[in-house]
């Protein structure tokens, strides 16, 4: 008989330790440029919407959105131009971390003053946002070919 045949069946607890220490090496690079990507793909088709009925949108600003301060139609630029470019940025890697702020301001007014009862939806943006702007785009992104560049030996993002 050879060794492995003798050695004892796994159990159930060693095939679960096993199934999370593969999972726990899931490469985090790969949920960077998910999260990135899909948090962008909201936006932008947001902001795609938009700009296809520009009169139909301010008209949503004035009568539904009816975001507090600003008037409907800079209001309607505003998020036309945050939904327009910061997505582009987040699926280029490129000023990743900023791109993120007007992103997470956006969805705490629309939270706040437009859809309260969306909370579980801007929820899941915010944490998309949150996690990418806490601990960056990961080693796929243009930042990462930047940061040098910028911070010279210090840490990159």
């Amino acid at each position: 008989m050879t060794e492995h045949a003798l050695a004892a069946p796994l159990s159930w607890r060693d095939r679960l330790a096993a199934l999370l220490a593969a999972l726990g090496r899931f490469p985090l690079a790969l949920l960077q440029l998910l999260f990135r990507f899909s948090i962008a793909a909201v936006f932008w088709n947001s902001g795609l919407t938009k700009i296809a009925s520009w009169q139909t949108t301010v008209v949503l600003f004035r009568d539904e959105y009816k975001v507090p301060v600003l008037p409907p139609e800079l209001a309607a630029t505003l998020a036309a131009s945050v939904e327009l470019t910061c997505p582009v940025l987040l699926v280029l890697g490129l000023a990743t971390r900023l791109a993120t702020l007007p992103m997470l301001g956006m969805t705490f007014v629309i939270e706040t003053f437009v859809y309260p009862e969306d909370w579980i939806e801007h929820l899941t943006w915010a944490s998309f946002l949150l996690f990418i702007l806490t601990r960056g785009p990961g080693p796929i992104a243009l930042d990462r070919l930047i940061a040098p560049l910028l911070l010279g030996n210090r840490k990159r993002p």
